[in-house]
């Protein structure tokens, strides 16, 4: 059955119409990467949004040494907004992406059994269930990235914690690293370069690809040619070093490093809450049951 539920995530996720959303969903018995996919193919829908990344609260923060040569994100998840502003809850995920840099833990599990290092007396994780005592909210330490190189390792943290850049570059400065870790925070990259794109994800775009040009009314051999021209496209915006930099569009971020004689080794992105679905608060039926 297609819900009207159903057909309003469908809508977020891809920007289609009501009506193609619940066609397409009816054609695919309510299977929403399918509907997508069929909405693609149809020119439709140009891409899948990233819209299914709901928010969630707490936030993201990164830690880089003095010598910028190790640096952290992480990612630590609350319940309300107003916890992720709360003093000490921000000061306990500075302290973790310190901990996480100097301390090297090989997963979130390593990281909860190691002594805190604020406070050698306690491990990390009751340090956490302190907080979530005190805090009086369920408090997640969800993810994060541990960078170590011989060049440079820059952060950045966008809209007070929302987004968080971590990238490892070598033979630049502080002053690159951060134009591409901002470059990255904007154009949202999935992977540095072509050779970094799964087999599988560029096959996917391929077919979809085809056959949009195939329903423009293209004979097959001519479909073909279309999507070797329009896969260009695809890479400029999942790879970081094929985007436009977004301070000079008439240069791409290859060109730019090409005249810093630099290279960007590996980057991470954390945007906070992004794949957590979010429960949805309906403070009226909440009541309602009470009085039940």
């Amino acid at each position: 059955m297609v819900t009207a539920a159903i057909v309003k995530e469908l809508r977020e996720k891809t920007g289609a119409g009501m009506m193609d959303c619940k066609k397409v969903l009816t054609e695919t018995d309510g299977d929403i990467e399918k509907a997508i996919e069929l909405l693609r193919e149809r020119g439709i829908a140009k891409a899948a949004k990233k819209s299914d990344r709901i928010a969630a609260e707490g936030v993201v923060t990164a830690y880089v040494t003095e010598d910028g040569k190790i640096g952290s994100l992480v990612e630590v998840n609350s319940e309300t907004d107003f916890v992720g502003k709360n003093n000490e809850f921000r000061e306990f995920v500075d302290d973790i992406a310190e901990q996480i840099a100097k301390q090297n833990p090989k997963d979130i599990e390593e990281l909860l059994t190691q002594k805190f290092i604020k406070d050698n007396s306690k491990t990390v994780q009751e340090v956490l269930t302190g907080k979530i005592a005190t805090i009086g909210e369920n408090l997640t330490i969800r993810r994060f990235e541990r960078f170590e190189t011989k060049g440079i390792v820059e952060k950045y943290i966008h809209g007070d914690g929302k987004i968080g850049v971590l990238v490892d570059l070598e033979n630049g400065n502080s002053e690159l690293a951060k134009d591409i870790c901002m470059q990255i925070a904007a154009a949202r990259p999935e992977y540095l370069d072509r050779n970094a794109v799964p087999s599988e994800r560029l096959e996917k775009e391929m077919e979809i690809l085809k056959v949009q040009a195939m329903n423009e009314g293209k004979p097959a051999e001519i479909a073909e040619k279309m999507v070797q021209g329009r896969i260009g496209k695809f890479y400029a915006e999942i790879c970081l070093v094929e985007q436009s930099f977004v301070k000079n569009p008439d240069t791409t971020i290859a060109k730019l490093l090409e005249e810093k004689n630099a290279k960007v080794l590996k980057f991470a992105r954390f945007e906070k809450g992004e794949g957590i679905e979010k429960k949805e608060e309906n403070f009226a039926e909440e009541v309602m049951n009470q009085l039940k």
